[in-house]
């Protein structure tokens, strides 16, 4: 089973960008955190971040044949990226959007999604723990 990890924009800030909503961990461990977690799933996983819109489509369009699943975490992009929407709807494949925070307790733009009716689901609020649930979900999904 292969799964791809895909971060949007500003992810790549994580440690730095707003502490106070996003913690004080990095990219770097939140792979190590999946990567764990993968192992012990026997799941292969592969990790992907951009700031560019057009990048994660390219990499979700790459992903056919090649992956059994997505998770993603478009960033700022959930909410006007019908690119992503399309790109995800194109592959058909499992996905499950995450957010770390709750986007639905923040900003009134960050309430609505309009990637997640490409998804199978979405996981907000919990942190790092949404993409280890995110990945356990997925792993029933496929061998379902």
């Amino acid at each position: 089973m292969k799964v791809l990890v895909i971060n949007g924009v500003n992810l790549n800030m994580l440690g730095i960008r707003e502490p106070g909503i996003y913690g004080k961990s990095t990219l770097s461990d939140l792979k190590n955190c999946i990567e764990d977690k993968a192992n012990e799933l026997n799941i292969e996983v592969d990790f992907f971040q951009s700031n560019y819109e057009g990048a994660i489509c390219e990499k979700i369009q790459q992903a056919l044949g090649v992956y059994d699943g997505i998770i993603i975490n478009p960033g700022a992009f959930t909410h006007y990226s019908y690119a992503i929407r399309d790109a995800l709807g194109s592959v058909k494949l499992p996905a499950i959007e995450v957010h770390i925070s709750n986007i639905h307790k923040r900003e009134e733009f960050r309430h609505h999604s309009v990637t997640v009716p490409e998804c199978i689901g979405q996981i907000c609020g919990l942190g790092f723990k949404g993409y280890i649930l995110a990945l356990e979900a997925l792993a029933d999904v496929i061998k379902n």
